[in-house]
Order: C-alpha cells, then sequence, then structure tokens
C-alpha cells in the first residue's frame, strides 16, 4: 500500500518566472483556451492603443500570420526598453519578463497614460511570457532596438543599434504556445470584431488588419467615434434622431480614497427595428457592462418614469416601466474613461466603480431632463412607444402562462385524455405514427383500418384557426389547437419580440416518428391541410425542418373491374390505368376518408407497405413564409392579386360539375 506524501515545510513551492503564466494562463487570462489565447491577444493591443490615444501616433497594424503568428505595429514613441536609473535593472525586463510593471502606474496624476486600457501591467510580460515565441522591434531616441523571446525565455539580451528611422514606434511579432493554450487558432472575424470595436472608441485611430491566411485587407476608421457607428447600425427606420451627451468629473469611490478623474460620452436613439446596448470603458468592450450599464438602467427609467406620471400616461392602478419597456427601441453606446478602474477580473469584462456609476447615472438625468423639456414632441413618441412595449410585454406573460397552463397537460395521463384522441399501444417514439384526420367521420373509418399497435389518430373537427393572422392569446384559446398541442406532445416555439424565453420547444420530448397530416382530396380537404401545415410553420417549424411532418396522399378516383379497384392520385395516373385494362371498368370519384371502407382506407393511406406519403420539406422557410402570409395573411389586396395571376393555375382543383 503506497503511503501518502509528507506534507511540510518543504512542500511548499512558488513558481518562478514564465512558469507564473505559463502553467496557470487561466489566472491571468482568464481561460487556457481560446478564449485566453485572445485575451493575450489583446493585452498588446490595448498598449499600442494606449499610445495613440495619448496623441502618438494614428495608425496601427495587426497581421495574422499563416503560422497563427500576430504582428502589432504602433507609430507612437516606441517602448522605452533601455536602462532604468530609478529601478536599477534594463527596462525590457521590467516590461516583458516583470509582472505587475509598466509606465502606468506612477499614481493617478500621471500623465504618461491617463486613461490607459492596458492598465493591469500584465500584458506584455504575460503574453511573452505565454508566446512560442516574442520578436520586439522597437525605434526610439535615434536607436533600433531588437529582443527575441521563445517560450518566456529572453534569447542574445537586446541589441541596440543607430538607426535612421521614418517613425518611432514598436513592432511585436509573437506566437501563441500550444504548451500554454489549448487552441490558438484565432478566427478571422474575432480580429475583426476587437478591432472595429476599437476604432469606434478611438476616434481619428485607423487600424488597419492585413491576413495572409485569407489574403483579406480591412481597414476601420470612425472620425466621429459613437456617433458614426450608431449612425451606422440604425436602418433609418428610428423615430428619434441621435442624442449625444459627454461630461466630466472628479469623485472617490470611498471617502478614505483619493479622488480620481471620470469622463464619458454617450449616444442614444431609438429605434424599434435594431436595438444595441454596448458600454466601452478606457477603450475596454464591457460585454458584462457594470457600473455604466447600471447607470443608464437607472437613469432612464427614473427620467421616462417621471414624465410619464407627469403627461398622466399611466393607466389606473398601472405598474411603472421596467427597462426591458426601454431597451425594446433603444439603441444606446456609452464610451467613459476614468484614472482609477476596478474590473471584475483582468479580462475586462465589467467594472465595478461605485462613483463611476453615480456620476454617470446623476450626468445622464439631468441631461435628459433638460432635453425631453426642449423636445417635447420626442418625448412624446418615446414615452407612447415604451408603453406600447410595456403592455406588449404584461400582455405576452399572460399569454405565457396560458400557454403553460395549457400544455401543462401530459398526453400519457389517463386523467387528462383529450377528447376523441385514440392512442396506439407502443411506446417506442421510433416507430409511433400520428395520424391528423379530418373530422369525426374520418375518425371512425381509420379506427377500423389502423395497425392499434403503432398509429394513434387525432381528429381535427372543421377548419382550425388561420395561425397567422390570429395573435398568441387567440391561437390558444383554440381548443382544437390546444388540443393537438399536448397530443403532439413537445411543446412551441414561440418567436416574438416580447415572447423570447416563452418557448417551451423540445425536439426531444417528441413522442412521435411521424406525424401524418390525412385530409380530404376535395378543395376543403385542402384547405383544412393548408391550416394544418401553417400551425406547424407558425408554432412548430423545427418539425417541418427536421422531416416528421407527411401528407397522406388521398386517392381521386376509383377505378373498379369485375376482379379489383384501382386508386388513381391524379388524371394522368387515372388515363395510365385506364389505357392497360383490357376489361370493363368504371369510374367514380373517391368518397371522403369518411366513408371509405376499412380495407381500402388501410390499402391507401395507413399501411406503410402501399400508402403515398408526402414529406414536408422547406427547402427555402423563407419563400414558404412568404407563400403563406401571401394566401392566409392579413394583407388582402397582395392575395388579390396573386389569384388574378396565377389562380388560372389551380382550377382543375375545383368540382365545378
Amino acid at each position: 500500500m503506497a503511503t501518502k506524501q509528507n506534507y511540510g515545510n518543504d512542500s511548499i513551492k512558488a513558481l518562478k518566472g514564465a512558469e507564473r503564466v505559463r502553467k496557470r494562463p487561466s489566472v491571468i487570462f482568464g481561460s487556457d483556451g481560446l478564449e485566453g489565447c485572445q485575451h493575450s491577444f489583446f493585452e498588446i493591443l490595448s498598449n499600442s492603443i494606449d499610445e495613440a490615444r495619448e496623441g502618438y501616433g494614428d495608425l496601427i497594424e495587426i497581421t495574422r500570420h499563416t503560422d497563427k503568428s500576430i504582428t502589432i505595429r504602433d507609430y507612437g514613441r516606441g517602448i522605452p526598453l533601455d536602462y532604468n536609473n530609478n529601478e536599477k535593472r534594463y527596462n525590457w525586463e521590467l516590461v516583458y519578463c516583470e509582472l505587475y510593471a509598466g509606465g502606468k502606474y506612477d499614481d493617478q496624476s500621471s500623465d504618461n497614460y491617463e486613461f490607459s486600457l492596458g492598465l493591469n501591467g500584465l500584458g506584455s510580460c504575460a503574453t511573452q511570457y505565454s508566446s512560442e515565441f516574442m520578436n520586439v522591434i522597437v525605434y526610439r531616441d535615434g536607436f533600433k532596438y531588437e529582443l527575441h523571446f521563445e517560450k518566456g525565455e529572453n534569447i542574445g539580451g537586446m541589441k541596440k543599434e543607430k538607426y535612421n528611422y521614418k517613425s518611432t514606434g514598436s513592432i511585436q511579432h509573437f506566437k501563441p504556445d500550444l504548451d500554454v493554450f489549448t487552441n490558438i487558432d484565432i478566427p478571422l472575424d474575432f480580429f475583426k470584431d476587437v478591432i472595429k470595436k476599437q476604432a469606434i472608441v478611438n476616434s481619428q485611430v485607423r487600424f488597419k488588419l492585413y491576413d495572409e491566411i485569407s489574403n483579406e485587407k480591412f481597414e476601420y476608421y470612425y472620425e466621429n467615434g459613437i456617433k458614426d457607428y450608431l449612425n451606422e447600425m440604425n436602418d433609418a427606420t428610428n423615430f428619434v434622431d441621435l442624442i449625444y451627451f459627454e461630461s466630466e468629473g472628479m469623485g472617490k469611490d470611498r471617502e478614505d480614497k483619493p479622488d480620481y478623474k471620470v469622463k464619458f460620452q454617450a449616444a442614444m436613439m431609438f429605434n424599434n427595428n435594431v436595438n444595441l446596448i454596448e458600454h466601452y470603458h478606457n477603450s475596454s468592450f464591457l460585454e458584462h457592462g457594470g457600473s455604466p450599464n447600471k447607470a443608464i438602467r437607472n437613469a432612464l427609467i427614473f427620467e421616462l418614469d417621471k414624465f410619464i406620471k407627469n403627461e398622466n400616461k399611466y393607466n389606473k392602478n398601472e405598474k411603472r416601466i421596467t427597462f426591458n419597456d426601454i431597451e425594446d427601441s433603444l439603441m444606446i453606446i456609452t464610451n467613459s474613461f476614468s484614472t482609477v478602474t476596478s474590473y471584475e477580473n483582468q479580462t475586462k469584462k465589467a467594472i465595478t466603480n461605485k462613483f463611476i456609476r453615480e456620476f454617470m447615472t446623476e450626468s445622464i438625468r439631468a441631461y435628459l431632463e433638460v432635453y425631453f423639456i426642449e423636445n417635447k414632441m420626442d418625448l412624446n413618441k418615446i414615452i407612447d412607444q415604451v408603453l406600447i412595449n410595456k403592455r406588449s410585454r404584461e400582455k405576452a406573460e399572460k399569454t405565457r402562462l396560458n400557454i403553460k397552463n395549457k400544455l401543462s397537460k401530459n398526453f400519457n395521463s389517463i386523467n387528462n385524455r383529450v377528447e376523441k384522441y385514440v392512442d396506439c399501444r407502443s411506446k417506442d417514439n421510433t416507430e409511433r405514427e400520428l395520424f391528423i384526420l379530418e373530422g369525426d367521420s374520418a375518425l371512425g373509418a381509420c379506427k377500423l383500418a389502423r395497425d392499434a399497435k403503432f398509429q394513434a389518430l387525432m381528429p381535427v373537427r372543421g377548419k382550425i384557426l388561420n395561425c397567422l393572422k390570429a395573435d398568441y392569446n387567440k391561437i390558444f384559446s383554440s381548443q382544437i389547437i390546444t388540443d393537438l398541442l399536448i397530443i403532439i406532445g413537445c411543446g412551441v416555439e414561440i418567436k416574438s419580440k416580447h415572447s423570447k424565453d416563452f418557448s417551451t420547444f423540445n425536439l426531444d420530448d417528441l413522442p412521435w416518428a411521424k406525424i401524418i397530416i390525412a385530409t380530404d382530396a376535395d378543395v376543403d380537404g385542402y384547405q383544412i391541410r393548408t391550416l394544418i401545415l401553417t400551425l406547424f410553420y407558425r408554432l412548430l417549424p423545427s418539425l417541418i425542418s427536421e422531416g416528421k411532418i407527411y401528407i397522406a396522399e388521398t386517392p381521386l378516383f376509383e377505378i373498379t373491374t369485375k376482379k379489383k379497384t384501382y386508386f388513381a392520385y391524379d388524371e394522368k395516373e387515372k388515363k395510365q390505368i385506364v389505357e392497360k385494362l383490357k376489361m370493363p371498368y368504371s369510374i367514380q370519384r373517391s368518397k371522403g376518408l369518411g366513408e371509405n371502407e376499412p380495407e381500402m382506407m388501410w390499402e391507401t393511406t395507413m399501411s406503410p407497405k402501399s400508402r403515398r406519403l408526402i414529406k414536408v420539406v422547406l427547402e427555402d422557410i423563407v419563400e414558404a413564409g412568404k407563400m403563406f402570409d401571401t394566401l392566409l395573411g392579413k394583407d388582402l389586396e397582395e392575395r388579390k392579386e396573386f389569384i388574378s395571376k396565377f389562380g388560372e393555375n389551380y382550377l382543375d382543383m375545383l368540382d365545378l360539375s
């Protein structure tokens, strides 16, 4: 039996040098996977951005090489690499081999980097430590400096030579190490997205991206920053023009802390088609927001609620608005800066500064109060739309509860059996079939014709509701539809602006291998079939795309001889059968499903060996949707135009005798 290792004073070990990052990358970068690798790139990029924002260089070039290495070049002052008399060490060691070192630690009054993106002093060193190699070239002070690192170790010291360069600046070429990160294949879209965001919040800095893998070039430049970006994202359906404001101030997070500087700008627009909320701080995109997001929520709710009350727009006993009601029509970008920043973690996806939140809240409130007083027409447009959003959301919530209550029945529960539903014996979902039948009379015939082991029956009485025209409340008030959905058993897919979380659909819950629509081969039957298909298209489109929905093709004609009855499904097939017969025959239109003999029903409609099923496949779901909207939607003029153009093609479907 193995003995446990002794745990004593000599058991404690400290990671040294590059090991501090290479063995625990997730501590620094938040992940040892692709996300961490991407953040190592951003740390180097952010240092170049800090230089440009301080007014040193207006161009940053990024190259993604074929070997997955990355080059970032800026035209700033150049990273100081020479000897540091204060620290008694070379700066290149401090920058690339020492965590928590850099030009941003002096104090908040330092004029080197007032509002720094690469604030934590980890970036250059941490990225160097986590790289397979890193090459650095710096032009400054009349010299060219060169460094080479491999797996966190400097090779050959620093080379320095007099050089007649055209511009100062820094070039850093590095390759993330697969020994550190599990994935270093940073996609092109990530580079494009990150660099575009930096161009948005760093107006008048030009970014160029070269991709050797695809041989593509991209350029990002926003002269007016977030204002240009908001106008770019707007689709010209905004109902209030761009609102822009900015402010700056001094404050502290705690009484015992020193004051620090904050400034921010915000661009806002109201649009029902495009919704956008983005926050940036010291150029970092705040995916999770934090203080700026809380500020805009508090300010907008407070001011709009105040004016709604002042204008007596609330109904009696109506609840006040929430931010959900505002953001449904909101486009807003905030771009804030501070000399002291508290990030949630090194990945900088949210900030937590109390003063930033309070300062932005008060500034936005003060600006909006004046703006709304001076722009009464815009105020009324915003208030009216926010109240529409609110009441739609509340109505949608009632619908969600209605759906939940209606569909909470389990179709296998004896106590909740749907009226006239006929189950099958099998519990094997790979063979069970559900026939949706036209009318109660078809139910009687199919009961006698079916294979009770695996074929279940559900009759639909009359023409069901047109699910394209009706709203969700009306749809789920229909007993026929809710009964059918209970039997189908996999929930519903609801796609609505105010019903994003209402879908209960789960394909794994579907207890059917096939759902088969069986209607008469006449105009009424075709219309009922179309209405049922419309139900699936609106409420369960995934069942169509997954190939679960079928149409039972029922015969149009019965051709009878003394020996046998033949079934023809269209005029062409009838003609072919008749031409082959060498004996007397009679032809009649096939009866409705409810009038057929069980043997005929089994042979033509239900037997897997002889029936004809048409799988419903939406090759182009968009085009199918347009056709459903044309034939069954609310636009009467469009439907009239379609019928006048193409109606003659469908006259043979009508019984005009």
